[in-house]
């Protein structure tokens, strides 16, 4: 990889999927920017993860941007009066933060215009997820749309293009994947409700799936528990 590779920003998480998302970036030849945000989520520890994933994936630049969506509520994720659900519901889920993944990718595709990248990777899935409305499919093309409209870039005929490589992907497919791509699952954390340690909390949606990925997939999982089955 040299400065004639491809630039590419990175929404990293440092979540499961995020990790091995910055992981693909690598394999298709990128130099990786990854952006995370304190957005007032409860599970901030997610970011000391993030920097840490950043780090041993050889990421030219990590960059965290502080917003403040606790300000406006609305999701269990960032209102603590709200309990992260311990099962199952029906319906689009209390953890869901409104228009989240908007803001960030408009965000991201901000610094990608500044950084004249040629990609922007966001590693929403479609398949084993919460329901998100902003994780589909058709939200990614619609953003690409926007995105083809809004920018420099996209005028000049140039536009970024947004990689969602795992959004039709099950997570026994995802971990399987990073597995392969070597991706070091003991750095990351998923759990929307963890210790301050970071020790997940092994019941929110975020953990079962994580979890069962792992079983699927065949593979032990290496995430630190607060409570044993």
């Amino acid at each position: 990889m040299n400065k004639n590779s491809p630039r590419a920003v990175i929404l990293l998480s440092g979540g499961l999927d995020s990790a091995t998302l910055m992981a693909i970036a690598r394999r298709d030849g990128c130099r990786c920017y990854a952006i995370s945000f304190d957005y007032g989520q409860r599970h901030r520890c997610e970011l000391d993860a993030a920097a840490v994933v950043a780090e041993h994936n050889g990421a030219v630049e990590h960059k965290v941007i502080s917003l403040n969506l606790d300000s406006i509520g609305g999701s269990a994720l960032t209102d603590i009066n709200l309990d992260v659900p311990e099962s199952p519901g029906s319906g689009i889920p209390i953890t869901y933060v409104p228009a989240r993944n908007t803001v960030f990718l408009s965000i991201a595709l901000g610094w990608a215009e500044v950084l004249d990248a040629e990609r922007i990777y966001i590693g929403v899935n479609a398949v084993d997820y919460s329901g998100y409305p902003d994780c589909r499919p058709e939200y990614v093309a619609a953003f690409q749309t926007l995105a083809n409209l809004a920018t420099r870039q996209g005028v000049e005929g140039q536009p970024i293009s947004i990689e969602a490589p795992l959004q039709l992907m099950s997570k026994a497919e995802i971990v399987t994947l990073g597995k392969e791509l070597k991706v070091d699952y003991s750095l990351t954390i998923s759990c929307y409700n963890p210790a301050p340690g970071g020790e997940a909390c092994r019941v929110c949606d975020a953990c079962r799936l994580r979890a069962q990925g792992f079983i699927e997939a065949g593979f032990a999982d290496p995430t630190r528990y607060q409570r044993e089955m």
